[in-house]
């Protein structure tokens, strides 16, 4: 049978940054991919916002793993010539309770080192005339990127260290190693299987499930899987909007916001819909154009001369979270063997955003926790 040093479960922007840094670390690694191509799954739908880390609990992985990715993801942008912008955002308030929110949101940032500034509305309007609001919070170090051209960066820097990445490869299950120095040993749907040393669960919306079928994982490791599809609108004609333009935030919801893709063109959304399944096979990614009625009053709070007709669906993006409707928004799950006691194996839970910005924070994660 063919043993290999590390094998990764997933070919997102999360995955290959992952296989990037243990390749990097001298390991021989495979990335295995059940699609036909890279990131064509939670990766291929998102917002490709690189976050600055206003939003997260000091102190907490998304907080920490987000303002290292951010420095991180700039930095290779510029060494591979990634096309970004940092177009920066302004989070703003039309209420007074909002205004408080952006002072909270103030400190916070404070407290993660992130650079902010506070705005009054007329200061923020001299900066988008268009824009409505009292107050607004500016994160000059907010940005987008070309998510697919970030990701074959980061195949290209896995292949040059030695990895591969290995498409339409289903991984199904595994057997665990009861102790160091054994390998565990993977299967594959075409009956195929591969043992390996480092074994990492980066497979995204399928990565509670699979951990399921890990033989050797206690079960009380794995949590239950929720999905929340984000749908998103494209603004016919120009945007009147050089920043991305945020609403104040509302638990762990950021609302409906403007974002801009590098040739300007504007979309809303995504929104948040908590879907009745159980598996990501049964996650339908249309997007009704019905709903986005209520983009409508939403995006008017704070650009109220939004016309009447102009928002077209565009696409759906499902989060991979690992906490229901009602209760509190999780911190990542990097679990390493210091948590499951499983030598070599890490399983990647609850990735949603800051995903992308993270991700090559949590390739480092991952080589410490694996290779300590």
């Amino acid at each position: 049978m063919d043993r290999v040093e590390a094998v990764v479960i997933g070919a997102g922007v999360v995955g290959l940054a992952v296989g990037r840094a243990l390749a990097q670390a001298g390991r021989e690694t495979i990335v295995v991919e059940t699609q036909p191509g890279i990131g064509q799954g939670v990766s291929s739908r998102n917002s490709e916002v690189v976050h600055a880390g206003l939003y997260y609990t000091p102190g907490s992985l998304k907080a920490k793993l987000c303002v290292r990715g951010k420095e991180l993801l700039y930095a290779l942008c510029a060494s591979h010539g990634v096309d970004n912008r940092r177009c920066g955002k302004l989070t703003v308030a039309n209420t007074d309770q909002e205004v408080q929110a952006l002072r909270g949101l103030q400190d916070r940032a404070a407290a993660n080192g992130v650079p902010v500034e506070f705005l009054q509305g007329a200061q923020a309007r001299s900066l988008e005339p268009a824009l409505q609001c009292i107050a607004a919070l500016h994160s000059p170090s907010t940005g987008i990127v070309d998510s697919h051209g970030f990701m074959l960066a980061l195949q290209g820097d896995l292949e040059h260290a030695g990895g591969m990445v290995a498409l339409g490869t289903q991984a199904v299950s595994a057997t665990l190693a009861s102790r160091a120095g054994e390998p565990h040993l993977l299967r594959f749907a075409d009956g195929g299987e591969l043992a390996c040393d480092l074994l990492v669960n980066a497979a995204s919306l399928h990565a509670c499930s699979l951990a399921r079928r890990f033989e050797g994982l206690d079960q009380r490791c794995v949590p239950r899987e929720w999905f929340a599809k984000g749908n998103y609108y494209a603004l016919a004609g120009r945007s009147p909007f050089s920043h991305l333009i945020y609403p104040a935030p509302a638990d762990a919801w950021l609302g409906v916001h403007l974002t801009l893709d590098l040739g300007g063109q504007a979309k809303f959304g995504p929104d948040l819909e908590w879907l009745d399944v159980r598996t990501p096979e049964e996650i339908d990614y249309q997007v009704d154009p019905a709903r986005a009625d209520g983009f409508y009053a939403e995006v008017r709070r704070y650009w109220p001369g939004l016309p009447d007709g102009v928002l077209a669906p565009s696409y759906s993006g499902v989060r991979p979270k690992i906490h229901g409707p009602h209760e509190r928004a999780a911190d990542f799950r990097v679990d390493g063997p210091r948590l499951h006691g499983v030598p070599g194996l890490l399983n990647l839970f609850g990735i949603e955003s800051p995903g992308l910005t993270s991700a090559l924070a949590i390739g480092e994660l991952a080589v410490s926790e694996l290779l300590a």
